[in-house]
């Protein structure tokens, strides 16, 4: 098979890799600073020189175990922006140089029901970047060209990064939940996907009320232009016509469908969340309120969050951390109290 590539690439790279899935905030990281082979672009792949990588909350769920192992040893992360360095058979797409972004959704069989009928995120043969295959903690990864979205010139690698899964997941949640023309959204939880949704939301004319527990999360919903900003298990000053909650936490569910109006929908956007407690039907789901989840995304909800993102001139907060800091990043995410995202600093763009 033949592949294109710039001269003197190396074979190997640093990358983090999860070890032994555990508390990112044990006594032992899960995660190792190591070297890896470069991998070669297979037929219908590009190699991408990483550039950058938002540290996301499921990277946290991939690294503590709350998700399944998929491939051992595996290098997260799935919000990477990178220079297209080689291109793999078959692949027509890109050019050696362009930069590009790598996402989540990795891969779809393209045959089953659910691709066919528009909603290959239901895909039960789905794979993923930074779970099923190596991710963007990395100096290099591959990723299938269909699968890769360009970047919009406006977006410097560094505010990209966090688009490319917390605006994307943040834009799916706002869809499911139904946000009428002018109305009263609910978010809950204030990390790097709600802070990008919430701009969204307020820049079409939507009343945002946030509900957090981090104390400096909440001045920051505030200043970005939120009606209110209180405590996770507050409930709202108003009844909200539609909620999303982005923080993994089942406790808080009961609460959001309470502060719900009737004909309300509280959208769940994580692919983690722990259980749900028992709801009473008069007070949680009378009066025609939607519970709904969110699995992952469509190539064309990308596509289309990111023109609209490009359009309305969407920014992400970020915070910048060392390539080599990554599990410090991790932490700090885990903690809850972040303003924006955290991205890690891989390469020169």
């Amino acid at each position: 098979m033949m592949t294109t590539s710039v001269s003197n690439l190396p074979t190997t790279m640093r990358a983090w890799a999860v070890t032994e899935p555990g508390p990112i905030d044990g006594e032992k990281s899960p995660l190792e600073f190591t070297t890896k082979p470069v991998p070669t672009p297979q037929r219908g792949e590009v190699l991408v020189r990483v550039l950058t990588c938002g540290v996301c909350h499921t990277d946290l769920h991939v690294s503590e175990g709350d998700l399944p192992v998929h491939q051992d040893h595996v290098t997260p992360g799935h919000e990477i922006v990178g220079e297209v360095v080689a291109i793999g058979p078959d692949a027509h797409r890109f050019e050696l140089g362009d930069r590009i972004g790598v996402p989540w959704l990795r891969w779809t069989c393209g045959v089953c029901q659910y691709c066919r009928s528009g909603r290959e995120n239901l895909c039960p043969n789905s794979k993923y970047t930074g779970w099923d295959h190596d991710g963007g903690y990395a100096e290099y990864t591959t990723v299938p060209e269909g699968f890769a979205y360009r970047i919009p010139e406006r977006f410097d690698s560094q505010t990209a990064s966090p688009l490319l899964c917390a605006g994307i997941i943040g834009y799916r949640a706002f869809q499911r939940a139904n946000v009428p023309t002018g109305g009263r959204l609910g978010l809950y939880g204030f990390g790097g996907s709600a802070h990008i949704t919430a701009q969204l939301a307020i820049d079409q004319g939507i009343e945002v009320h946030v509900l957090t527990r981090g104390k400096d999360a909440r001045k920051f919903a505030l200043s970005l232009g939120a009606k209110s900003a209180a405590g996770a298990y507050d409930l709202p000053p108003v009844k909200l016509d539609s909620s999303i909650i982005f923080a993994p936490v089942g406790d808080i569910v009961p609460t959001a469908l309470e502060g719900l109006a009737p004909g309300g929908t509280l959208a769940l956007a994580g692919i983690h969340l722990t259980d749900i407690p028992p709801l009473n039907y008069q007070n949680h789901i009378f009066h025609e309120k939607n519970l709904t989840s969110v699995e992952s995304n469509t190539r064309h909800d990308g596509e289309e969050f990111l023109k609209l993102a490009d359009r309305l001139d969407i920014h992400p907060e970020t915070t910048p951390y060392a390539f080599d800091k990554a599990d410090e990043a991790l932490r700090y995410v885990k903690k809850g109290d972040i303003r924006g995202a955290c991205v890690l600093k891989i390469g020169e763009d």
